[in-house]
C-alpha cells in the first residue's frame, strides 16, 4: 500500500488557516461554531455539503489517514487490510496519508488533500469546525462502540498516592488540543485539589505514547493519558502494566472518530459510510486496535457532547486562533525534538521536553 509522507516542515501550512478555501459559502443563514468557509443550515453542528454541484468532489483515489496519537508508521500497517477493503468496496483506489501531528491532519482535510480520516477525540472538534469534517463512525466491538477514560499514571514504585501528592512535580500533558491529554485534566483536576500551571508546570510530551514512556523511564513523575492508548502499549509489550499505578480515572469519553470531507459527492460519501459499517476487522487488525472488530455509526452532536462540555469548562474554543496557536507549539516541539536527537546521549535520563504554558485548544 502506498504511503504518502507529510513531512514535519509541512506543518507550516497549518499556520495559513486564515485563508478560507475557494469553495467558501458566500451566503449562510447559520453556521454555529463552524469557520466562515462552512454553513450549517440544518443545525446538526457539522458543515453542509456545497449546494452547487460543481463544488462537489468525486476523487479517483480516496486518501485516508489515522490520528498520530502513537507512532504514525504503526497505523499505515494496521489499516492496510481495511484500505484494501475500501478499494474493493468503492471501486476507487484507497491510500494511506501519513501525518505527524494533529494540526497537519486537520489542515490536510481542510486543503482538500484528505478525504477520510480517523481523528483523535479532541482534534475531531477542530476538524469539524475548521476543516468541514463530518464524523460518522467510531471503532467498537459486538457490544457497542469503544470509549476510553483519562487515567493519571505514575510509576508503581513512586511515593505518590493522591493527585495532591503531585504538587511541584513533573507532569506531562500530551498536546494542547488533546481532550484526554490536556483539556480534561484542566477541567477536572482543580476540583480534585491539583491545578495545572499553578500546582505543577505543564510539560508537553507530544503524544500519549511519549507520556507513557516518559513516566516509565522516570522522565516524568506522572502523566494523564488515554486509557486505550496505554492498554494497547501494554498489549504490544512496549511497557509492563505492573510498572504503573493509576492515581485517578475519569468517566468514559468517545474514542477517535472517523470523518468524511463535507464536499464529497453524496453518493460517494454514502458508499464510504456503508463500506465502513459493513467491515469486520481481521484477527490481527482487531488485536492491534485493542480488540475492536468493527465500526459503529456516530454523530458529532451526540457522541462528542462530553468533549465539547470539557472545552467549555476550560474556556478552550475549537476556533482558528486556538488552532493556529497549537500549530505553532507543535512546530516548536518538533524542532526541539530534532535538536535533542542530534545531541550526544546523556549518562542520565533525558530531561522532559517542555513548552510554554498556553491556553489549550482534539
Amino acid at each position: 500500500m502506498k504511503t504518502i509522507l507529510l513531512a514535519s516542515s509541512a506543518l507550516a501550512l497549518c499556520l495559513g488557516l486564515s485563508a478560507a478555501p475557494a469553495a467558501a459559502q458566500q451566503a449562510c443563514a447559520f453556521r454555529g461554531a463552524l469557520d466562515e468557509a462552512f454553513c450549517d443550515a440544518n443545525r446538526d453542528m457539522v458543515a453542509d455539503a456545497p449546494t452547487e454541484p460543481s463544488k462537489l468532489r468525486d476523487p479517483s483515489t480516496i486518501v485516508f489517514t489515522y490520528t498520530p496519537v502513537e507512532d504514525p508508521a504503526l497505523y499505515a500497517s494496521q489499516f492496510r487490510p481495511f484500505l484494501d477493503h475500501l478499494t474493493k468496496c468503492t471501486g476507487k483506489r484507497a491510500v494511506y496519508f501519513q501525518v505527524t501531528s494533529n494540526a497537519a491532519q486537520v489542515e490536510a482535510m481542510r486543503s482538500g488533500r484528505l478525504h477520510v480520516a480517523g481523528f483523535s477525540t479532541g482534534p475531531t472538534a477542530f476538524a469539524v469546525n475548521l476543516a468541514g469534517a463530518i464524523p460518522f463512525a467510531v471503532k467498537g466491538d459486538a457490544t457497542g462502540y469503544e470509549s476510553y477514560k483519562v487515567v493519571m499514571l505514575v510509576r508503581a514504585d513512586s511515593p505518590y498516592q493522591t493527585l495532591a501528592d503531585l504538587r511541584g512535580k513533573r507532569v506531562a500533558h500530551t498536546s494542547a488540543t488533546s481532550n484526554s491529554g490536556n483539556l480534561a485534566p484542566r477541567a477536572f483536576f482543580p476540583g480534585l485539589g491539583l491545578r495545572p500551571e499553578q500546582d505543577y508546570q505543564v510539560l508537553y510530551s507530544g503524544g500519549h505514547d511519549r507520556s507513557v514512556m516518559g513516566v516509565n523511564a522516570g522522565d516524568y513523575d506522572a502523566a494523564p493519558v488515554a486509557s486505550d492508548v496505554w492498554t494497547r502499549m501494554v498489549a504490544r509489550g512496549q511497557v509492563k502494566r505492573e510498572n504503573f499505578r493509576v492515581l485517578w480515572e475519569s468517566e468514559p469519553f468517545p474514542t477517535s472518530g472517523f470523518a468524511l470531507a463535507h464536499d464529497l459527492r453524496p453518493e460517494l460519501a454514502e458508499k464510504i459510510r456503508q463500506c465502513f459499517l459493513e467491515y469486520r476487522f481481521p484477527e490481527q487488525m482487531a488485536r492491534d486496535l485493542g480488540g475492536n472488530d468493527r465500526f459503529w455509526p456516530a454523530t458529532y452532536a451526540e457522541q462528542w457532547a462530553p468533549v465539547r462540555a470539557v472545552a467549555d469548562a476550560v474556556n478552550a474554543p475549537y476556533n482558528r486562533a486556538a488552532f493556529d496557536a497549537e500549530s505553532r507549539r507543535e512546530l516548536e516541539a518538533e524542532a526541539r525534538k530534532r535538536a535533542q536527537s542530534q545531541q550526544p546521549a546523556a549518562p542520565t535520563h533525558v530531561a522532559p521536553t517542555g513548552a510554554a504554558p498556553a491556553t489549550p485548544k482534539p
